[in-house]
């Protein structure tokens, strides 16, 4: 014989499987809906997180801006300071011996050209210069006589207006001999090598509006390094006349 099923248990069954796959239906649009929303909220996150790359490009934009800023700001600066620089001083190279033992051939020296906005040339100066028979070319010498002066070259001395000059600073003697006056707006100037040097006593007086600046230190070599001194040659005698404006330019030194 075979079992036999009660129907109401059957359908009993089959009752309970549909109330679960109905649940199961509900269970399963309970997480869509779910996924749905998260999905949502995910959205504006990551919008925002997109939206805050844009500041930071723009900022990165801002650096650049600033930096190329601050090197055009760095050159102009530097440009003001080199113009600045150039139209006080110039720095010319030593090229000869008529300046030993006090400048060597092949020195740097440091040149104001402010000095005799402010100031008169005195006996003693070193100074730059145009050459007058040769404006292009320039020559350091130092000053012995002013406007009004006499200067004389005697028996291996120099002298001006009778008064005989101590010059601890030349290399000898000079063998020459002459003597000179010297007029209104110009100078009488000599190389401390005396004998070998081409000078005033060779090519006459130096106008006042030929003076580039005045000798104030060796800067080049390192070794070398020393600040030119300008003695006052005569104590009781004083200029007559007020420094010159110069506006020359600046280009190397030579020396003869």
């Amino acid at each position: 014989m075979f079992p036999r099923f009660s129907p109401g248990v059957r359908l009993k069954n089959q009752s309970t499987s549909k109330k679960e796959m109905y649940n199961l239906d509900e269970d399963l649009e309970a997480c869509l809906e779910t996924t749905n929303q998260e999905e949502q909220l995910d959205a504006p996150i990551a919008t925002q997180v997109e939206g805050a790359e844009l500041p930071e490009t723009g900022e990165e934009k801002i650096n650049w801006g600033r930096f190329a800023l601050d090197i055009i700001e760095t050159l102009a600066l530097a440009v003001i300071l080199f113009l600045a620089i150039n139209a006080m001083s110039a720095r010319v190279r030593v090229d000869g011996f008529s300046m030993r033992p006090t400048l060597e051939d092949g020195e740097f020296v440091l040149v104001s050209k402010m000095s005799y906005l402010f100031g008169e040339v005195q006996r003693g100066d070193i100074i730059v210069f145009h050459f007058p028979m040769n404006p292009e070319e320039e020559l350091i010498k130092r000053v012995i006589g002013l406007p009004g002066d006499s200067v004389g070259v005697h028996n291996g001395v120099v002298s001006v207006n009778g008064q005989v000059l101590n010059e601890l600073y030349i290399s000898s003697a000079p063998a020459y001999s002459g003597d000179w006056q010297v007029l209104d707006g110009q100078l009488f100037v000599l190389g401390d090598n005396r004998n070998n040097s081409n000078d005033s006593k060779d090519w006459g007086l130096l106008p006042f509006d030929q003076i580039v600046g005045k000798a104030v230190l060796i800067y080049w070599p390192p070794p070398f390094w020393d600040v030119l001194e300008h003695p006052q040659l005569i104590t009781w005698a004083q200029s007559p006349y007020a420094a010159v404006n110069n506006s020359s330019r600046s280009v190397n030194s030579f020396m003869q």
